[in-house]
């Protein structure tokens, strides 16, 4: 094989690639992962920690790793094996336990010559790993899973809704049977719950404070995972479900409503039969 063929990275961590004349490049994979609802990261602090908020840390020049408290793990420059191993030993401070198969990656090409730049569905290009550019990169990750959470919880309520809302629109009539949307409403109220804490993916890292000539990087990024587009998708979903458990419950007292009225009329009917029952008797006997 040719001295300038670049080598290709099979597990992860970094790895150099020379590219003719040109300066050596090295690949890094950053891989982020949806592991629980929580994660308690206090008193896992170290020396070599990067940030407290994410509680993040420098494991060699290209390896980082970052906790998110919402559930969330990032990683850069390490191998499946590292990750598994890490991931072990924080398994205690982890609630809300996930398979872990919602995740995103990013490839992050380093090059002393480039400017921060992300290809359309290809690598990020920056000129060095340093811990701000590791936590720009592991801030939009992590947003990107947990907006890929917040998707998934939605969509099984959307889906139950919708034959709800098109059989209310073409008959006019509530569809279901009172069980049935008891259980709608149980599943509008949990997903609320359980979207309310969401990230706020509007808000840029902190370390922008201090680093403001990486905003481009972020502006790149964000724009490439399309966040600020899915947390408006998100935000309407939830709105909707929470307004259609708003009509379900309305529809529910509107049916009692009625149903009480009718229990009136019957007991004013029953009284007003009773009472000619009784006038007739009287008459007969008189």
């Amino acid at each position: 094989m040719p001295d300038n063929m670049p080598n290709i990275s099979i597990d992860g961590g970094p790895v150099p690639i020379v590219a003719g004349a040109c300066l050596p490049i090295t690949r890094v994979l950053a891989h982020a992962i949806h592991v629980g609802d929580r994660i308690d990261a206090a008193g896992f602090e170290r020396g070599d920690m990067i940030a407290t908020v994410p509680l993040a840390t420098r494991l060699s020049p290209t390896k980082f790793v970052a906790l998110y408290r919402f559930g969330v793990v990032v990683f850069a420059g390490m191998s499946p094996a590292d990750e598994a191993g890490f991931l072990e030993k924080i398994a205690g401070r982890i609630s809300g336990r996930r398979d872990g198969k919602n995740e995103e990656t990013a490839s992050l090409e380093i090059r002393a010559d480039y400017d921060d730049r992300v290809q359309p569905g290809g690598p990020v290009e920056i000129p060095d790993l340093s811990p701000a550019r590791f936590l720009i990169v592991a801030d939009v990750l992590s947003k990107s899973v947990a907006l890929a959470r917040d998707e998934n919880r939605l969509g099984g309520v959307f889906d139950a809704i919708e034959p709800f809302a098109v059989e209310l629109a073409r008959t006019g009539r509530a569809p279901w049977n009172r069980r049935s949307m008891l259980k709608l409403i149980g599943q509008a109220l949990i997903a609320q719950h359980r979207i309310s804490g969401r990230v706020a993916v509007e808000e840029k890292p902190d370390i922008l404070w201090d680093h403001s000539s990486l905003e481009r990087l972020y502006a790149r990024l964000e724009d490439e995972y399309e966040l600020n587009e899915r947390a408006k998708a998100v935000t309407q979903k939830l709105n909707v479900i929470v307004e259609t458990g708003q009509t379900l419950t309305d529809i529910l007292d509107v049916d009692r409503s009625a149903r009480l009225e009718a229990v009136i009329v019957a007991l004013i009917l029953a009284e007003t039969l009773v009472t000619l029952l009784q006038i007739f008797l009287a008459h007969g006997h008189g």
